[in-house]
């Protein structure tokens, strides 16, 4: 009994682990500037992401060829979207602190995919002038 109680605390403190070091290396990203050409592209004239803006950076992401090896994707963030989204239609009509949070949320994912496109851009931009010096 004490074993399966000790185990069930140790999975669960290790996911909590890993869920707070997943949501750091995300807000490490999204914290990031955004290139005026991302913005551009995804026809953001005033230069203020908002939640809404994920979806339209969602499918430039997909448009955006990754040169790259490896996994660079949007992967856990476009769930973790869609996920807080949810949340936030449903516990959000109740409580504004709930509604105030899932919008930063958002927030957040829009940035991380803003910065990704950018990250892929001058990925395959430097790996272009790679190839033409050779």
């Amino acid at each position: 009994m004490f074993s399966a109680m000790l185990l069930t605390i140790s999975v669960v403190a290790l996911s909590q682990f890993a869920a707070y070091y997943w949501r750091a290396l995300v807000m490490g990203v999204a914290a990031q500037p955004v290139s005026e050409r991302v913005l551009e592209a995804a026809q953001i004239s005033d230069g203020e992401l908002t939640a809404q803006h994920f979806p339209v950076f969602a499918e430039l992401h997909d448009l955006t060829p990754d040169l790259r090896s490896g996994p660079h994707g949007l992967g856990f963030v476009r769930y973790y979207y869609h996920a807080v989204n949810l949340f936030g239609k449903v516990a959000g009509r109740f409580s504004q602190s709930v509604a105030a949070w899932t919008e930063r949320e958002r927030i957040l994912c829009a940035r991380y995919a803003a910065v990704q496109i950018d990250r892929r851009l001058q990925a395959n931009l430097a790996l272009a002038a790679s190839i033409r010096s050779c």
